[in-house]
C-alpha cells in the first residue's frame, strides 16, 4: 500500500471514530520510530462558553485512543508491524490543517509556513514564512492574514504547517 493511500485510510477511520466521540479531528501525523511507527492524533471541540481553548478531557483522549487503538487492530494493514499511538488535545498554538480551522479562528494571531515562497506582488520574490492576525477565508481556496499592516494572500493547498501563537 503506497503511503498516500495509508494516510488517507489512516485518516478516514480517526475521523471516524472521532465522530462518534462527538470530538474533531485537527491531524494525523504518523513517523517512523525505531521500534516501528508512531501515530500522533489530535482531537479538539470548541468550547460551549464560547471562550479561546479546547474542551478536550483525559477522558476524551483516552476514549479515542482506546477506540482507534482497537480499529487499528482490526485495519492490521494499515500499520505494519509495532506502532505508539499517542492522543492529546491541540494545545495553545493549535495546529490549523482544514479550511473551517482557519474560519473558526479569525481575528487571532497565526504562523504559516508553505512549501515554496509565497510571492505578494509584481517583483516579490516572497518568503515562505508569515506571522499576522487571521482575517478568514477567501474564495474557498485561500487565508487571508494581515502581516505588518499588509494582506497577505496564500493558497491553502500551499500551506506545509500553519498554529495559532500565542503570547503569555
Amino acid at each position: 500500500m503506497a503511503n498516500q493511500e495509508r494516510e488517507e485510510r489512516l485518516t478516514e477511520l480517526a475521523e471516524a471514530v472521532c465522530a462518534a466521540h462527538r470530538v474533531d479531528l485537527v491531524e494525523v501525523r504518523w513517523t517512523r520510530a525505531r521500534q516501528g511507527w508512531t501515530i500522533q492524533v489530535v482531537i479538539d471541540r470548541a468550547r460551549t462558553d464560547g471562550k479561546d481553548g479546547s474542551d478536550i478531557t483525559l477522558d476524551d483522549c483516552t476514549g479515542v485512543s482506546r477506540d482507534l487503538s482497537t480499529a487499528l487492530d482490526v485495519h492490521e494493514d494499515l500499520v505494519p508491524g509495532q506502532y505508539n499511538l499517542e492522543v492529546s488535545s491541540p494545545g495553545l498554538e493549535r495546529p490549523l490543517v482544514k479550511l473551517s480551522d482557519f474560519e473558526r479562528f479569525v481575528g487571532r494571531e497565526v504562523k504559516v509556513r508553505t512549501y515554496a515562497p509565497v510571492a505578494q506582488g509584481e517583483g516579490d520574490k516572497g518568503k515562505k514564512v508569515f506571522q499576522g492576525v487571521l482575517a478568514g477565508v477567501a474564495e474557498g481556496a485561500f487565508v487571508e492574514l494581515e502581516e505588518a499592516g499588509v494582506r497577505v494572500r496564500v493558497r491553502h493547498a500551499d500551506i506545509a504547517r500553519a498554529h495559532l501563537v500565542h503570547r503569555f
